[in-house]
């Protein structure tokens, strides 16, 4: 029986030595010396997030980004005009998007500290009360996650009464998807539903193939949508926009093919959702 402490901070081993890696496959160098460069991550949640914000823009909105790993995402919406805080359990990663957005001149405060705890550790940072107009998390994040509830009580503690929450993220459908097999067949291999253990992987590099990883092991827990839409009503958000879409930003699959900055599968793209995207908001009454 896997303890799920004890599995949270097996996957901060591994993400704390992702963190090298990533600052090359994500071309930080070329992050600093573009300062006009948006990660395409942002680029397309922006496009999904726009109807949602004032005049369709984050300029001059306050946003804490929560699972932020190395800043780039949370450092594009800076550039964009936010006033932005960015959240992440990994020691190296907060290190590294702190010494990012100095190298990038870019104002940006960044805290360590795991998503359960993040209303209490933005407070120690920034003050009692500290809220925000948008709280956001990008993709490849909520697997990471053991307790839901928690996250969404956590958005609503950060939201300002009125403010709005965004996620776009794997679908917990392609989750299920054999990611080892050399042919075109989506073939379900993972569970779709959580069970009484988390998933457990051993992989000796992460999904940019950089750098070998000693820490191979990591943990990660099924989300269906069910759930991820259940807590966040449950925690008194009211769900804005809910979309699928057939594209991820990562090679996934052996057999997908490039599209711009984005993945797809060569054929057949109306098989199956690649991720999902959802916007709520906290009532104004708070």
């Amino acid at each position: 029986m896997t303890d799920q402490h004890d599995a949270v901070e097996v996957n901060r081993l591994n993400w704390d030595e992702r963190v090298a890696g990533h600052l090359v496959a994500y071309d930080t160098d070329g992050f600093v010396a573009d300062a006009s460069r948006i990660s395409p991550v942002v680029r397309d949640d922006l496009a999904l997030m726009a109807p949602h914000l004032p005049n369709g823009s984050v300029e001059g909105l306050s946003l804490a980004h929560l699972q932020c790993h190395i800043g780039t995402d949370t450092l594009s919406f800076a550039r964009l005009g936010a006033r932005v805080v960015g959240l992440d359990f990994s020691r190296e990663a907060v290190a590294a998007a702190r010494m990012l957005a100095q190298r990038a001149g870019l104002e940006a405060r960044f805290v360590q500290a795991t998503v359960d705890q993040a209303s209490a550790a933005v407070a120690a940072e920034l003050g009692d009360g500290a809220t925000f107009d948008v709280v956001y998390t990008s993709i490849g994040a909520l697997t990471w996650l053991p307790d839901l509830r928690a996250w969404a009580r956590e958005i609503r503690a950060l939201l300002k009464p009125g403010g709005l929450f965004y996620v776009r993220d794997t679908h917990p459908m392609f989750s299920t998807i054999d990611d080892e097999r050399s042919d075109d067949a989506l073939v379900v291999r993972y569970p779709y539903f959580a069970g009484e253990q988390p998933l457990r992987f051993d992989n000796e590099s992460s999904y940019t193939g950089t750098a070998k990883l000693a820490n191979t092991t990591n943990y990660e827990w099924p989300h269906p949508l069910s759930e991820i839409i259940g807590v966040l009503l449950e925690a008194g958000l009211t769900i804005e926009a809910f979309g699928e879409q057939d594209t991820l930003p990562w090679k996934a699959l052996s057999f997908m093919v490039a599209e711009g900055d984005s993945w797809v599968l060569p054929e057949g793209r109306d098989r199956t959702p690649m991720t999902f995207s959802l916007a709520a908001r906290k009532p104004a009454g708070g």
